[in-house]
């Protein structure tokens, strides 16, 4: 399993930093970007659900960061994120920021998500999964209260069937959301938390304070 790079600390502002500066340093950061970046990091998270900083893309604005979220396992160091997961369901929140405002935006903070999770086949072959998966992502920025404009995306549900000699289960199928929105303000706290939720519905983690059957 493929994970972050290990020089970077989880739940800490990333050593990411402006696009072009291979140190990182956040001393370069204008002021703005820098308390967004630390307010993602602020995010109340569920137990089951580790976040940590992770290689932002290089060219699509000026200043990025990421954090890369993955439903954890009892046995697996949290200090370890994945960037990509085989079997589980992961994400990735990338904070693009431009000072000048990009029209298209209509703001200088925009969010990217990505989230990828394996599917149970029978809630797969649900023709409604992903209206359903859209309408939790609106739902959980509703709920955390995270002012937003220009929301779109994409969810694909696919079904994968294996032949021969590859490893893995004969069928599998998946879920992946792509989603991007322009933030109101730049305490991103919510915004974090929002995507979370939206993580852990993936997943098919039981709503906080219910265990599963069989859990220890």
């Amino acid at each position: 399993m493929p994970v972050m790079n290990p020089d970077t600390t989880p739940h800490s502002p990333g050593s990411a930093g402006a696009v072009g500066d291979a140190n990182g340093a956040n001393e370069s950061w204008p002021e703005d970007f820098s308390k967004a970046v630390e307010s993602m990091h602020a995010a109340e998270l569920r137990d089951e659900i580790s976040l940590g900083t992770i290689r932002p893309p290089q060219r699509p604005a000026p200043f990025s960061h990421a954090v890369g979220l993955e439903v954890a396992h009892s046995n697996e160091d949290s200090d370890n994120v994945p960037v990509d997961s085989e079997g589980d369901a992961f994400g990735r929140l990338i904070l693009l920021h431009s000072p000048a405002a990009e029209e298209a935006w209509e703001g200088t903070m925009r969010l990217v998500a990505y989230i990828q999770a394996d599917m149970d086949d029978a809630v797969a072959s649900d023709p409604l999964l992903p209206d359903v998966a859209w309408q939790w992502l609106n739902e959980s920025l509703a709920e955390t209260g995270a002012g937003y404009t220009n929301l779109g995306g994409t969810v694909t549900s696919t079904a994968s069937v294996r032949f021969g000699e590859i490893g893995g289960p004969p069928r599998a199928y998946q879920l992946e959301m792509r989603a991007s929105w322009t933030a109101e303000g730049i305490d991103l706290k919510s915004h974090v938390e929002a995507f979370s939720k939206v993580l852990a519905l993936v997943a098919g983690l039981p709503p906080e304070g219910v265990a599963q059957l069989g859990a220890r």
